[in-house]
């Protein structure tokens, strides 16, 4: 038995299309322009490609993309002076804070600044907490899009086993909370996690969010298990170069998943594509508008 791909390439772009639609619907009745603005700090590469790559999908969405660009010497007052003007702009209805921040920068202080109602990350107190009450919040990006790709092979993922390891903020968290409103029974494992070799093989949903290259190995898998690779790990390849790997052993786990994500082409695909969601459904929110359909 060979593992089916869960391509996330064809389900961000049908996703895009879906809120491309919904913002020209909104735009031309309600005269409404979604507006996001990404706030980059420094010059880190990786974050550099990650900002080139949300502008040009939010453009092509039909929304307004603002790009803040700040060197990395920046004082910590005027970064939220930023923030808090940003919260008051009428065209912005979505900020996003590019993480991680250089060294010497308050993380927790800059996300606690941005208004919970363009907190399009997910990751301002206000939204986790609502979401950890089962109330309706800005998810953050990655989880959401986990939640999309095993729906792309489970219609329903009521009373499936679910285990998620890594417990971040950023993904851990916040992805237990989506699978609980799923009605999935849910394990949440992480490093001090004993035997999870067996926790993993009694789960019918593996999420691996833990950053170790390919620490889940095949064996781990209960055969037909969907399997969500987070992991996004750069290790030295042939002549040099590197290769991307994920936190679950790729090759071992097509033998023995039902349906796998690669990586990349996987998870890393879905989570600008839910930013655009977040954008457009914090727009209809701040205007009043119905909960727009993505």
């Amino acid at each position: 038995m060979t593992a089916s791909i869960i391509d996330g390439k064809i389900i961000a772009a049908e996703l895009r299309g879906r809120v491309a639609a919904e913002v020209a619907r909104v735009k031309s009745e309600h005269g409404v322009t979604p507006g996001l603005a990404v706030v980059l700090v420094g010059s880190d590469p990786a974050s550099e490609v990650y900002v080139r790559s949300k502008h040009k999908q939010t453009q092509e969405a039909g929304m307004a993309s603002f790009e803040h660009k700040l060197p990395a010497d920046v004082a910590q007052a005027d970064l939220i002076a930023l923030v808090q003007k940003l919260n008051t702009d009428p065209t912005v209805h979505g900020i996003l804070v590019q993480l991680p921040l250089p060294k010497g920068l308050d993380t927790d202080a800059v996300v606690n600044a941005i208004d919970p109602a363009k907190d399009v990350d997910g990751l301002h107190p206000t939204n986790a907490g609502r979401l950890a009450s089962g109330m309706p919040a800005l998810s953050p990006c990655t989880p959401l899009g986990c939640i999309i790709l095993t729906k792309s092979v489970h219609k329903s993922l009521e009373g499936m086993n679910a285990i998620v390891i890594g417990r971040s903020n950023l993904v851990g968290r916040p992805l237990v909370q989506l699978l609980l409103n799923e009605n999935a029974t849910v394990t949440i494992a992480h490093s001090k996690s004993r035997d999870l070799a067996k926790l993993c093989a009694q789960a019918d949903l593996v999420y691996a969010a833990v950053g170790r290259p390919e620490m889940v190995r095949g064996d781990w898998i209960k055969p037909g298990a969907t399997v969500i690779d987070v992991g996004i790990n750069r290790l030295p390849g042939a002549e040099g170069k590197t290769r991307l790997v994920g936190d679950v052993a790729y090759q071992e786990a097509l033998k023995t998943a039902g349906a796998i994500t690669p990586v990349p082409g996987g998870v890393g695909q879905m989570t600008v594509a839910c930013l655009l969601v977040n954008t457009l459904r914090a727009a209809c929110a701040i205007h009043k508008l119905a909960a727009p359909a993505v």
